[in-house]
């Protein structure tokens, strides 16, 4: 069985292989490893081997892995990557660095009154939602603009760009055009001159496949720490 090191140098290389296959340099991409469900000791593993970005997709199980690992807090970004209720919004803002999953004003206003003063500006994406799924979370691309600029003016959070879950596929052109429409969404917005720099999509089935559609940050979970 491998370790943890061993399949994050496997999934380094996927990145650089495909950045390289596809004209881009290797660090135009930044990989976030998905921890959910597994225990603070396997990010300790993973935070010896070089890997220092986290995600988690439940809020109480992230905050408790925070807590955990906090004689590493300022070595390690954690980034919530899963729902957000509006009655949970104050512990995400005090607890985490990223939140990808901005789908509704209401939460992003509490996020900003609730972010302390004595942290950065909580770093954050909006979600979309591209295939339409009434399963998955995000907003419509239509939506979009007009909460990214209700984003942009709130000071205790900084958008950093676009994030979507798009319906798994078999078919690679199936799946590319799913990606291509997350993509296109990244690209209005800064064609309305909204300054954005992250693409937060591809998982470690399709990381290849987002890094072709221009994705900034995969979120690689099972290829780096096996089936949960």
């Amino acid at each position: 069985m491998a370790t943890i090191a061993e399949n994050l140098q496997r999934v380094t290389d996927r990145i650089s292989q495909a950045c390289s296959r596809f004209g881009r340099s290797a660090d135009s991409v930044t990989l976030l490893a998905v921890s959910k469900t597994f225990p603070g000791v396997t990010v300790r593993e993973a935070f010896a081997a070089g890997q220092r970005r986290f995600g988690e997709n439940y809020v109480q199980e992230g905050v408790a892995k925070v807590a955990e690992l906090a004689d590493l807090r300022d070595q390690l970004e954690w980034h919530l990557i899963g729902p957000l209720q509006s009655n949970k919004t104050r512990v995400v803002a005090e607890t985490f660095d990223w939140v990808h999953t901005v789908d509704r004003l209401k939460v992003a206003e509490r996020l900003n009154e609730q972010r302390p003063i004595d942290l950065p500006p909580l770093q954050v994406c909006i979600q979309v939602n591209t295939s339409g799924e009434d399963s998955k979370h995000g907003i419509p691309p239509s939506e979009a603009l007009p909460l990214a600029q209700a984003v942009r003016s709130l000071p205790r959070l900084r958008l950093r760009g676009v994030m979507a879950l798009p319906a798994p596929s078999a078919d690679p052109r199936a799946q590319a055009e799913q990606l291509s429409r997350v993509r296109a969404v990244f690209d209005s917005l800064t064609a309305a001159g909204i300054p954005l720099d992250t693409l937060s999509m591809g998982m470690s089935q399709d990381l290849e496949e987002a890094i072709a559609q221009g994705s900034t940050l995969v979120r690689v979970g099972t290829a780096l720490f096996g089936e949960r």
